[in-house]
């Protein structure tokens, strides 16, 4: 085995798994070492420990600083100088540098080192040095975490972490033996850190240096440590060291701080992450037991990165310091948190517990406080000084004392849960005397069963506290669980019952789960299952219960049954050797199957001495799966018959058989095969044919029930069948466990207000009881619970969570494996109340009158009265002589029910005190304290004594009702009133105020005007005409308060009418009685009342409520904490009551709705109303014209009660049926009717209604329109006429028609949607009329129509005019030759859209200069010649006829002057082009003329001024000759006239006419035919010689072109004369705007080059549009408005 270090040999029970090659480096040098060093080594290990020891041992004493010295003499590292603490604090930081340590570390190592220099001064005080140390130790434990940190960082494999040993310190007889040293040594997890480092060699460098330094302070080189006694109180220590320790010291210290440096620059750069690590308690806080009064703190220390926060709690609650000031003082310096308490008071005995908390996690730490209270007369400051000794018990040398007392604090109480919920069970444990170092025993027991920790149950120990959970409730865990608290021999018990009911079923109806599931008799492949029945069975009997089994490390469950089966044990087979299974059992009836069974112990499939040598000696941890091997088998041995053969259970579904192995069997595994036969035959079958059975166990099933079978065994192996054992004795198919009988003799008795002990007689021949279930009813519910769900024992049960004032009946039922008996007989009734006990003592006696020879006494009632009524109170007395009290003597032989009672024969002037003792049916209770001397002497005074049994009732949180009694002495005169007083309980004696000004005539007040949460008090006085009399005895202390659950009486009318107070009480005990009264007084006067009381419910009824019962009625619950309730009733109150009374006398049935009429579908007419509700006896009367009518061919009749729906259908309304209907309800005592009148033109209306639904429902049988025919106008400003049809078939034909023509339509109409439209462009007048669609096929044919017309036709138009002035654009500018035009395009333009025009938001007057118009689409305003005056804001209004739309455009700014200095452009190019020279017309294009003809032609010219003209011939200038003569007369006609024409002649001749504007020319083409020629034609002219105008020609020419004709037709003419009328020169010529584009063209071409001005000028349309859109080819059409 490998060398421990040292350390590690004193743990070597935790570090066992220390094998770690890494680390073999490191450990080779401690196998270097000698065993006496070694030895040396650890001896100084305990020292320090025990110097430590002593050290908080002696801090914790409060000892002086002396005693701190001899301290650092015992633990010498401490001890020395700064340099030598330095020296030893080194050792510290260099082994901490040899670790991974983070930088946290080794700002602790700093504080060490400042703590070191605290404990180098005698001069301090212990509180600091303490301080000191534990910040030392902090550092150092820190630094230790730390450390374990990083080597869990590595990827080393340590051993387990060693258990901090506690530090001890030498002990005190030992404390003055000399020393020569005392060496701080490095703990045991120290040399488990590798250095800062990872490399081999670094590590091997570092442990030779720590070994070296370990030799150092093993050796004690260098120190020598001596101990002089100077006094009994001082030491000195005198060290020497020599100059060559020094040197090395100093040069060690350099070489340590260098090595610190470098540590923390390496941390620095590690990752933040790698540093931090969750909070551990250093040091935890520790447990005390303290006296009242004293002060009490809890100290603790903790490490962690982040810095851990710690909060402190008091019974898992957090404490709050600021809620409980100078109570709690919470502090946290340097890592010491400590929690100090002062005053503890017997409340702050608890369980607290710090937790800290940082980023990695969280940890806590309990400690217990127990405050002790002495209890008899002691000097309380010798409870502080402690000198006293107040336990009778002596803790000696030899042992602790032989007797505790142990009590129990906030117990546990009888519990309830629910199956799957956590419950727990806690008790506080007090001990006296209290001793830390002996701790009791805990214990739980379950029904007297010890419980052990599982996974089900979870024990805790706090050190005051017990406590048990259950972590998942199951009806197992059902019982009376006891926690045993054993100090020594000497032991405490505490019990109480946990009831836990059934989880609610996943199924309704289904039974409760089975339970305590059980294997037995586990064999190789075969298992006997047992389970007990649920109580609970769902409102169904069981059917019987399925096993389901699941091997262990799975979750795969297999049933073992496929039908169930009723006894509760069952044999599973079929098991695999070596597995482990568990089980669980569900329940099954009609309902549905319940939820599973808690599963069972895992049971192994194994022989059973297998099982019990595996459990003798365990070989492994169990996994919970057992490997079996068998011996070498032994060849050639047939193994011989089994023996004891024999049943031992049988049931109606198997029979079990069990038998011994043969003894020859060889050493090879056998296994068996079982044969049966049926008894009196020898025809034996093998039951196992193909698999033989390993166990000496099975089970046969499918066998017939009722018959008789013998069974044998025979053996198997590989050697062959053995010989058959000897059959069975014939066993009869059935149950041989009956199943029980009845219990009998139920006798339930009084326990506690909320249980009951129940105790019956076993059923006679009983057999394997199980135990029993009880079950309680409250009388007359007919509804049974189960009181247990685990069954019980025994023949005696206590039943808890019973209803307090009820009575109930019991059952009870038998239960073992056959199955659970019928139900006992019910018991007697009982009602639920706790057992009597006598009425505690009568207290504050008062006297209420003297006269010479008799007093008369009251006093209070006891405060606990015992359960029961007090019958009565008994009074004695005594004579008081000179201070002297005599014998006591008997005042009342039998008792008196008033707590006030006169006495008689008493001696005048004698001094008497008395005492009184209340009585129950449990006896007399002890009697009060004597009261106070009474001096026996007539009273004279003249003012009326006090009033006496005055009480508080009905307390609120903001009044009371105060009663009282007149008093007994009144004086010389009556009592006239009484004044109340009342202060708060705290308040002096001259706080006292009157409640009333006025003085009251009744004995009763309420008081208002509290304040909630206020102790208050009370006092009567009494007046007549003497005066006011002397105060009752004040009153106990009432708080304002409202308590939970506080109910008023309540006032309610029933349904026959009667009137009734009721309240309502659940806090009664059983004696507890309900007290009515009126006006605070008891009711002499019944005969107008009754009163029913029961349970914890009291009514009072009216018999005939009237003036003589108005009043104040209350109601006080005796034997309770004041309950009690009032109500008023006034003269307006039984006005309301009265009303209601009649109202629910003679009730009627509700309506939501009266009779009314409907027509159906078909034309059926439908009468119904409907009440709020009806109940199953609800009756209908249907009634005609005062007839009743019945249910038939005619009428169908109907009442929905569960809707209250009353209804009658007539399939036809005829002439006959017109009158009153009426129906009448009756439900029970309520009654009502609703009536219909149907006469007249009513009637008429809905029998013509009826008749068209039904027309309408036939015609739907065909196609039919679903919408009729309408319209809609679409975003393009069309009307769509639509419908919408159904029934619709591919046959079925749809025709439009208007005006009664037909409409002929493109397209086939598609129905898939069941729409039909038709579609109508640009809707206008032209449209109106009436439109009609035909549906029709072979099942008839539909027809709708729409009539356009008139106002109909005005509101289409109106749509479509809103419709188009929606689809206008915005406002544009355009500036034309004339001037500005503002135009906006809309969809189409109809003239019943209106439009208007507003300038300036005024409308604008349209003239020649203004005036608008519509072209096309173009909507437009032109404003000729525009002036400044014409800038300004302009809208276009559209009217619709119902609506204005409004289009808006600002012309002012540089919109106007855009359009103006346009607009003066175009002008001047409209003047240039009116103006310029052109020509006319005339001149055809082509003149085709035969030789010798005369050829004249002719044209108008135009211009201003007048062009001149000129003539070209082939583009050469040509001039008039002989032959040709060209004329210009009257400045614009021209003529060109040749007399006879030659072929010469032909060419191109062309016109050009000029002036300053432009210029033009005009082409003609002469052709001269010589005579052959036989046609004469002029192209574009007729032989008539007929004018031809330019536009004639033109279109001519156009015409021939578009027809594909190149070649002129050639007509032969004499001659042709082309002329043109002449224009007047004033006229404008007509521009047209709109000419064919060829034609266009062909101008263009003709007058390109040859008018310089006006090519230039467009054409007057061609204007600015800003907009880019040029305008539509309409304009020739727009017309004005």
């Amino acid at each position: 085995m490998m060398s421990l270090p040292f350390y590690q040999r004193h743990h070597e029970h935790y570090d066992r798994a220390y094998r770690h090659k890494a680390l073999s480096s490191t450990v080779s040098q401690y196998q270097k070492e000698t065993k006496s060093k070694s030895a040396l080594y650890a001896q100084g290990s305990a020292a320090y420990a025990r110097g430590s020891a002593g050290y908080r041992h002696s801090s914790a004493a409060g000892f002086s600083l002396d005693s701190s010295a001899a301290y650092s003499h015992g633990s010498s590292a401490y001890d020395l100088e700064s340099a030598a603490y330095s020296y030893g604090s080194a050792a510290y930081d260099h082994s901490a540098a040899q670790s991974k340590r983070s930088a946290a570390y080794s700002l602790d190592s700093e504080s060490l080192s400042t703590s070191s220099a605290a404990y180098s001064h005698a001069s301090e005080s212990v509180n600091k040095l303490a301080a000191a140390y534990r910040l030392g130790s902090e550092a150092y434990s820190l630094g230790l975490k730390n450390s374990n940190l990083m080597i869990e960082d590595q990827s080393y494999k340590m051993s387990p972490k060693a258990k901090r040993a506690k530090q001890s310190l030498i002990s005190e007889d030992k404390e003055n033996k000399a020393l020569d040293y005392s060496v701080p040594i490095f703990t045991g997890r120290e040399v488990n850190i590798s250095g800062i480092t990872d490399t081999e060699e670094e590590r091997i460098k570092e442990s030779a240096a720590y070994v070296a330094k370990r030799n150092l302070f093993a050796t004690g080189e260098g120190i020598s440590v001596s101990k002089v006694a100077k006094t009994t109180s001082e030491e000195q220590h005198h060290e020497k060291k020599s100059r060559k320790v020094a040197i090395r010291e100093s040069a060690e210290r350099v070489a340590m701080r260098k090595t610190l440096e470098e540590t923390q620059a390496f941390h620095k750069k590690l990752n933040q992450d790698k540093l931090l690590h969750a909070p551990e308690f250093i040091i935890e806080p520790r447990s005390h037991t303290i006296w009242e009064k004293e002060n009490v703190r809890f100290n603790c220390s903790v490490a962690g990165w982040p810095e851990p926060r710690v909060t402190w709690y008091k019974n898992n609650v957090p404490i709050d310091v600021q809620a409980h000031p100078g109570k709690y003082i919470i502090l946290s310096r340097y890592g010491l948190h400590s929690l100090e308490i002062t005053e503890c008071e017997f409340d702050d005995t608890a369980q607290y517990h710090a937790s800290a908390m940082n980023v990695k996690g969280e940890v806590s730490v309990y400690a217990s406080l127990v405050v002790k209270r002495y209890k008899g007369e002691i000097d309380e400051s010798l409870l502080h000084a402690r000198n006293l000794s107040l336990s009778p018990f002596a803790v000696t040398p030899h042992g602790y004392a032989s007797r505790f007392e142990i009590s129990f604090v906030d117990k546990f109480d009888v519990a309830f849960g629910r199956e799957g919920e956590t419950m727990s069970l806690g008790c506080t444990v007090v001990i006296n005397p209290d001793i830390k170092r002996f701790k009791p025993d805990i214990e739980w027991y379950r029904n007297g069963v010890l419980i052990t920790p599982s996974k089900w149950v979870q024990m805790q120990w706090s050190g005051e506290r017990a406590s048990l959970t259950l972590t998942h409730a199951n009806k197992e865990d059902e019982g009376l669980y006891t926690l045993r608290v054993a100090m020594g021999e000497y032991y405490e018990e505490y019990s109480s019952y946990v009831f836990v009911r059934d989880a609610d079923a996943e199924i309704p109806g289904a039974p409760g789960a089975p339970l305590d599931v059980q294997c037995l008799d586990a064999n190789k492949d075969y298992v006997i299952v047992s389970w007990k029945q649920p109580a609970v069975d769902g409102g169904n009997p069981i059917l019987g219960y399925f096993i389901d089994r699941c091997e262990v490390g799975t979750s795969h469950w297999t049933q073992c049954n496929e039908n169930p089966v009723k006894f509760a044990r069952f044999p599973v087979t079929g098991l695999i050797e070596g597995r482990s299974y568990i089980f669980r059992v569900r329940a099954v009836n009609k309902a549905g199957v319940s939820l599973p069974s808690r599963v069972s112990e895992p049971v192994a499939a194994l022989d059973p001495a297998d099982r019990a040598r595996l459990k003798s000696h365990p070989s492994a941890p169990w996994t919970g799966q057992i490997i079996v091997t068998e011996e070498e088998p032994a060849e050639g041995v047939v193994p011989g018959p089994p023996t004891d053969l024999q049943v031992i259970e049988a049931t109606k579904n198997y029979v079990v058989l069990s038998w011994k192995p043969p003894g020859q069997r060889g050493h090879e595994g056998i296994m068996y095969f079982v044969e049966k036969c049926v008894a009196g035959t020898e025809d034996w079958q093998r039951v196992n044919t193909e698999i033989p059975v390993k166990s000496p166990r099975f089970a046969v099933f499918d066998l017939s029930e009722g018959k008789s079978y013998c069974f044998r065994v025979r053996c198997c192996n590989s050697a062959g069948i053995g010989e058959p054992s000897e059959a069975t004795e014939a066993t009869v198919v059935d149950d041989k466990l009956d199943i029980p009988k009845a219990p009998g003799r139920i006798m339930p008795t009084r326990n506690t207000d909320t249980s009951v002990v129940v105790t019956w007689t076993e059923p006679p021949d009983a057999k394997e009881l199980v135990g029993y279930y009880i079950e309680s009813s409250v009388e007359g519910s007919g509804r049974w619970e189960p009181c247990n769900n685990n069954p019980v024992k025994g023949t005696r049960f206590i039943c808890h969570g019973l209803s307090n004032g009820e009575k109930y009946i019991f059952r009870v039922r038998a239960v073992n494996a056959a199955g659970l008996s019928e139900f006992s007989q019910e018991s007697e009734p009982i009602e639920v109340k706790a057992a009597i006990a006598a009425p505690s003592p009568p207290y504050d006696i008062v006297v209420l009158e003297s006269v010479r020879d008799s007093m008369v006494l009251g006093w209070k009632q006891p405060e606990a009265i015992g359960g029961t009524e007090i019958t009565g109170y008994y009074v004695n007395y005594r004579e008081v002589v000179d201070g002297v009290p005599g014998k006591w003597k008997e005042a009342n032989i039998k008792a008196v029910t008033e707590r006030a009672y006169r006495i008689q024969n008493l001696k005048e002037n004698m001094v008497y005190q008395f005492q009184v003792a209340a009585a129950n049916l449990a006896g007399v209770g002890t009697p009060s304290k004597p009261s106070n001397p009474f001096k026996c002497e007539e009273w004279t005074i003249a003012v009326p004594g006090p009033p006496h049994d005055v009480k508080c009732t009905e307390v609120r949180k903001d009044s009371l009702v105060l009663l009282w009694k007149e008093p007994v002495y009144s004086g010389r005169s009556p009592v006239v009133g009484y004044y109340v007083d009342m202060k708060e309980s705290k308040a002096k004696e001259e706080h006292w105020k009157s409640v009333n000004e006025k003085p009251l005539q009744k004995k009763y007040l309420k008081i208002g005007g509290l304040t909630q949460g206020v102790s208050y008090v009370f006092r009567v006085r009494a007046m007549n005409q003497a005066g006011v009399g002397k105060p009752s005895d004040v009153t106990d202390a009432v708080t304002a308060e409202t308590r939970p659950g506080t109910k008023e009486v309540v006032v309610d009318v029933d349904d026959n009418g009667v009137i009734s107070l009721n309240f309502e009480c659940d806090q009664m005990s059983p004696d507890s009685k309900f007290i009515w009264s009126k006006n605070y007084e008891p009711i002499e006067d019944d005969t107008r009342l009754n009163i029913d009381t029961k349970g914890g419910k009291s009514k009072l009824s009216f018999k005939d409520l009237g003036e003589d019962d108005l009043g104040i009625y209350s109601c006080i619950v005796t034997d309770t904490d004041g309950v009690s309730s009032s109500y008023t009733i006034d003269e307006e109150e039984m006005k309301r009551l009265l009303a209601l009374s009649h109202e629910r006398q003679f009730p009627t049935v509700p309506l939501i709705s009266e009779l009314a009429v409907e027509i159906l579908e078909k034309g059926e007419v439908r009468f119904w109303l409907q009440a709020e509700k009806l109940s199953g006896n609800a009756k209908a009367n249907f009634v005609f014209n005062d007839k009743e009518i019945f249910n038939g061919e005619k009428y169908k009749m109907k009442v929905d009660r569960n809707t209250g729906l009353v209804e009658m259908i007539m399939d036809k309304l005829e002439e006959k049926d017109e009158g009153t209907y009426t129906f009448q309800l009756q439900d029970g005592k309520a009654t009502n009717q609703s009536s219909l009148v149907l006469i007249g033109d009513v009637f008429k209306k809905l029998r013509d209604e009826a008749d068209f639904q039904r027309k309408e429902w036939h015609r739907k049988q065909g196609p039919h329109f679903v919408d009729k025919l309408g319209w809609e106008v679409t975003d393009e400003c069309n009307v769509m006429l639509k419908c919408k049809v159904a029934n619709i078939k591919k046959e079925t034909h749809i025709v439009w028609y208007k005006d009664d023509r037909e409409i002929m339509v493109d397209e086939e109409h598609d129905f898939k949607d069941g729409v039909c439209t038709l579609l109508i462009s640009e809707f206008s007048k032209k449209d109106a009329g009436t439109y009609e669609v035909i549906l029709k096929d072979d099942r008839g044919k539909d027809s709708s129509e729409l009539k356009l017309k008139d106002t109909a036709f005005a509101d289409l138009m109106n749509e479509v005019c809103r419709r188009i002035a929606l689809s206008a654009t915005d406002l544009k500018i355009q500036s034309t030759a004339e001037g500005i035009r503002l135009y906006s395009y809309v969809t189409y333009y109809v003239e019943d859209l209106r439009v208007g025009w507003v300038h300036n938001d005024t409308q604008i007057k349209f003239t020649d200069r203004m005036r608008t118009g519509v072209t096309g689409e173009q909507i437009w305003l032109q404003i000729n010649e525009p002036t400044p005056q014409d800038k300004g804001r302009y809208i276009m209004e559209l009217f619709d006829g119902n609506t204005v739309h409004k289009k808006t455009v600002d012309l002012s700014g540089q919109a106007f002057d855009e359009a103006f200095a346009e607009f003066q452009r175009l002008k001047q190019a409209a003047i240039a082009e009116k103006n310029r020279a052109r020509v006319l017309g005339g001149l055809p294009d082509v003149v085709t003329i035969q030789e010798g003809k005369a050829l004249n032609l002719s044209c108008t010219v135009w211009g201003d001024p007048t062009p001149e003209v000129s003539w070209l011939k082939n583009e050469k200038s040509f001039v008039s000759d002989a032959n040709c003569i060209l004329k210009f007369e009257s400045g614009k006609n021209v003529s060109f006239s040749i007399s006879t024409v030659s072929t010469q002649d032909s060419g191109k001749y062309s016109i050009v006419v000029k002036n300053k504007y432009g210029t033009e020319t005009s082409d003609v083409t002469v052709i001269v035919m010589p005579v052959s020629e036989q046609t004469d034609t002029v192209q574009g002219h007729n032989q008539n010689n007929k004018t031809v105008s330019k536009k004639k020609k033109a279109m001519a020419a156009s015409k021939q072109k578009e027809e594909g004709k190149k070649d002129f037709i050639k007509p032969h003419i004499e001659e042709i004369t082309a002329t043109e009328e002449t224009p007047d020169p004033n006229e404008i010529p007509t521009v047209e705007t709109e000419k064919d584009t060829k034609s266009n063209q062909q101008a263009e071409k003709k007058t390109a080059g040859k008018a310089g001005v006006a090519e230039k000028v467009p054409q007057p349309t061609e204007s600015l549009d800003r907009q880019g859109k040029k305008p539509p080819e309409k304009a020739a059409l727009a017309k004005p408005h």
